[in-house]
């Protein structure tokens, strides 16, 4: 039953074969035996989530049920779910009790399915490793000496390890993308604005963006339908009709033209990985897919565009993380900037305060001009690019990573080292543009290697689809770690 995809939960559910309630027991069972190793969960209330599952069963035996109703749903720690805690993986957010939902999770309560716990992320979604957490590192289920990837690290290792049929995450800079390639798992980054930000606490507000994680193309198209749409109380959110993102996924592939970036197969690929992904663009020429070399000029600028933009972003959306309203609150002071200086020092970790420094220099008088209003005119040539490589094919195709997943502490002391493990996925963000990762094999070391597909604006039933006929002729999604 762990392996089931979410339509045949959905089917077994329907055909009383089980209650949600028995699937729900059966996940924090599983939750309860491996998160204390795997430290992929934050917060898991087995009352609130059996307590949702119950008000589901009724659903389904009114036949009121839809293809989501009794599913368990792993939450990241950044979306608010009413009456849960909600931490961000931050010190400053450690008792913190969400007082309304995101919208997301609004969107999944309607849809009747079953919030399953909190999962584990790097603080503020900071971090490419899920080693910033205040709660501690997460490990990879693959090889627990190794990292999840990050931030959505926690998402990534509990779909990967079983212990969920499916999560939601967040990527600002390839933390859906990076974690679902380094654990073996799909994950989709849609276009920026399809996805509600209400209640997703904010890191970098024009680059966050919500999505699915799950072992599946499938699965995912299934999630993305619960998490899409307009949502008015996010000035982001952007308004167009309702599309159905599992609609092509039966389509053959037969003519499709895909892009390969000659950037992403430069310097710095891993031979391992560089080779699961030729056996990857073999398959899909299989399937009738025609390939075309193109160019990413501007790949190269895409990490200190980056590192400038939204670590900006990020001093700003923090600045609200004083100690005064919510949150954590420095236990002695002497007055009231004392207060701030302390609360703000004790709170956030080391990373957060890197970038926050980082942002409020780039934004102060005399060095705006210089690097953050220079950064905004770069992120503009970084999306010409791929309007200009759509001109020549339907989806890009690359690595996600430019390495399987690395040790836990390899890259702690080497903050720049961490930064270009997302050199392919940054500029997606960037552009606003769909992403994903899906499973394509596993790198010399044992550990999973992740095809990065990228569509055009609002190309998410499309990736879905491309994605989808690769799983239908292989079975690396089908893959798990023994635990």
């Amino acid at each position: 039953m762990i392996n089931s995809s979410l339509k045949q939960l959905a089917a077994q559910l329907a055909a009383k074969k089980i209650s949600s309630r028995e699937l729900t027991q059966s996940y924090l069972s599983r939750i309860e035996t491996l998160n204390p190793d795997l430290n992929a969960f934050i917060t898991v209330d087995a009352e609130k989530s059996l307590m949702q599952a119950d008000a589901a069963d009724k659903l389904l035996a009114a036949g009121l049920g839809g293809v989501l109703t009794g599913i368990p749903i792993a939450q990241k720690d950044i979306f608010c779910a009413q009456g849960w805690r909600t931490t961000c993986g931050s010190k400053m957010l450690g008792n913190f009790i969400a007082p309304y939902d995101a919208n997301v999770i609004e969107r999944f309560n309607v849809a009747g399915a079953v919030n399953l716990g909190k999962t584990n992320m790097d603080e503020f979604a900071m971090g490419s490793s899920n080693e910033t957490s205040h709660f501690g590192k997460v490990k990879n289920p693959w090889d627990k000496l190794a990292v999840p990837g990050g931030s959505s690290g926690g998402s990534a290792a509990a779909v990967a390890a079983r212990m969920a049929p499916a999560a939601t995450g967040t990527d600002t800079g390839g933390s859906i993308r990076q974690p679902a390639a380094l654990t073996g798992i799909t994950g989709i980054k849609p276009t920026y604005g399809v996805v509600s930000r209400y209640g997703m606490i904010a890191f970098a507000s024009s680059l966050d963006q919500g999505g699915p994680m799950a072992k599946s193309a499938e699965d995912c198209a299934l999630l993305l339908n619960t998490m899409a749409g307009f949502d008015n109380r996010d000035s982001t959110s952007l308004d167009r009709p309702v599309e159905d993102y599992a609609r092509d996924l039966a389509q053959p592939l037969n003519g499709l033209k895909i892009g390969l970036p000659k950037e992403y197969f430069a310097e710095g690929l891993a031979p391992d990985v560089a080779q699961t992904i030729e056996a990857a663009i073999t398959e899909y020429k299989k399937l009738g897919a025609q390939v075309v070399e193109i160019s990413l000029p501007n790949t190269q600028l895409s990490i200190p565009v980056y590192y400038v933009l939204a670590p900006a972003e990020a001093s700003s959306n923090l600045a609200r993380y004083d100690g005064v309203r919510y949150g954590y609150r420095a236990p002695e002071y002497k007055d009231l900037t004392d207060m701030y200086k302390k609360t703000r020092a004790q709170g956030f970790g080391a990373e957060v305060k890197r970038r926050i420094l980082i942002g409020t220099y780039v934004l102060s008088a005399g060095y705006y001009d210089a690097y953050y209003l220079k950064a905004q005119k770069l992120r503009r040539l970084i999306a010409q690019d791929f309007t200009d490589a759509f001109k020549l094919c339907d989806v890009i195709m690359g690595p996600t990573t430019p390495t399987t997943a690395f040790n836990l502490g390899e890259k702690s002391d080497d903050p720049v080292s961490m930064y270009l493990s997302d050199i392919y996925t940054i500029a997606v963000n960037l552009a606003g543009l769909p992403g994903m990762s899906i499973p394509v094999g596993f790198g010399a070391n044992g550990r999973p290697v992740g095809l990065q597909i990228i569509g055009n604006y609002f190309g998410e039933a499309k990736m879905l689809n491309v994605a989808h006929q690769y799983q239908l002729a292989t079975d690396w999604h089908q893959r798990m770690p023994i635990l």
